[in-house]
């Protein structure tokens, strides 16, 4: 009998972050008896999904690092580790990852492929200039979006290697409409009456998602939706930020923070509506995810969520820079059950079409064979 082929997955983290989340997600998935998955990060103090990958059947290792050059500094380790455990691809995500990969496969010539979650123009100067500066040295470029692979195109024109899109996906058997019954719980752990309005997102809590402007924009809602509420689930460096603004504009009782959940399907449940006002995006899991579970979605035209979206028919989307429709937005939806049903219904056969964890597996697995 043939041994499995070893794939290495290499990212910076395996905290709650959109790409770090695909990981045991798409392992549920992938065919075990054909393939043997390995994972190694490099921040130790985010390891939520650690275990979530080890439950299914995935070899994770953390090399511990503090910053992007102490990353650079174990690229000999992880070239070690190539070695003793017959890798045959590697598999990176996300640029400094993704640089690090590309000089382990220098050292050891095992290919390397790299998803590409954002956009060139929305990363650092520095970390941009590097990414493109090695992107030829790798086997294969894959995009989560067709924003995002234009972004690439238009800043690496003299690309050298295959570059492909496979979509981001969701488990759609996973996230079922009103299969979770317990969200009236997450109601009552808030005191939020349970026939009150609600409105929610899960974001980390990164300048880019402008969850302060999420709520200011909830605080202009509720002057027309007096017995709406928000929540918020998610965490990170913004977080006394928020806090703050959450304070300044008098909402303590209305927007609530449920900080980081592992399981946010009750929550989607619970939620009315997913609102997000972005100022830039990849292809968000968290949206795919909301409307897998039937909950209409508004956002603003974000990177790849307009290519999600078909504004009026799936989703109601707005310009980045006219973010204040999504007010206008939420009262048509709040106010008119039945559309609400419509667009939530026609949101998760949307998914189930085209955005689906399963035919994502399914190009990715077409993929490792080539280079295995």
């Amino acid at each position: 009998m043939n041994s499995k082929i070893k794939i290495l997955h290499i990212i910076k983290s395996l905290g709650r972050g959109g790409a770090e989340m695909l990981l045991p997600e798409t392992l549920k998935l992938h065919n075990k008896e054909v393939f043997e998955f390995h994972y190694i990060y490099f921040l130790p103090w985010k390891d939520q999904m650690v275990e979530s990958l080890q439950n299914n059947e995935g070899t994770v290792v953390c090399f511990s690092a503090n910053n992007n050059i102490q990353m650079l500094l174990r690229i000999r380790d992880v070239v070690g580790y190539v070695r003793s455990q017959g890798i045959q691809v590697i598999h990176a995500h996300l640029p400094w990852a993704g640089i690090v990969a590309r000089q382990v496969g220098r050292v050891t010539g095992i290919p390397v492929l790299y998803t590409e979650h954002n956009k060139q123009e929305r990363y650092h100067i520095l970390t941009r200039w590097m990414n493109l500066a090695t992107m030829s040295q790798l086997t294969h470029v894959i995009a989560v979006s067709r924003d995002v692979e234009e972004s690439i195109r238009k800043n690496k024109p003299g690309l050298r290697v295959p570059l492909d899109v496979v979509l981001n996906g969701v488990n759609v058997d996973h996230f079922v409409p009103h299969q979770q019954q317990n969200y009236n719980a997450v109601k009552a752990s808030f005191s939020i009456p349970p026939d009150a309005p609600v409105i929610g997102t899960i974001a980390v809590f990164r300048f880019q998602k402008r969850l302060d402007l999420w709520m200011e924009l909830a605080a202009a809602i509720l002057k027309k939706i007096p017995q709406a509420h928000f929540i918020i689930v998610g965490d990170g460096p913004l977080k006394d930020k928020l806090i703050e603004k959450r304070e300044a504009l008098g909402l303590n009782s209305r927007i609530h923070l449920a900080g980081l959940q592992t399981e946010v399907r009750p929550y989607l449940a619970a939620f009315d509506i997913y609102m997000m006002s972005s100022i830039f995006e990849g292809l968000p899991i968290a949206l795919l995810e909301a409307m897998a579970s039937g909950c209409p979605v508004i956002s603003t035209d974000a990177g790849g969520v307009k290519e999600v979206i078909d504004h009026e028919k799936d989703g109601l989307i707005c310009s980045v820079d006219d973010a204040k429709q999504l007010i206008d937005f939420a009262v048509r939806l709040i106010g008119n059950d039945q559309y609400r049903k419509t667009m939530g219904l026609a949101g998760r056969e949307k998914i189930i079409r085209l955005f689906s964890m399963q035919k994502m597996v399914a190009e990715l697995e077409v993929i490792y064979r080539k280079y295995a």
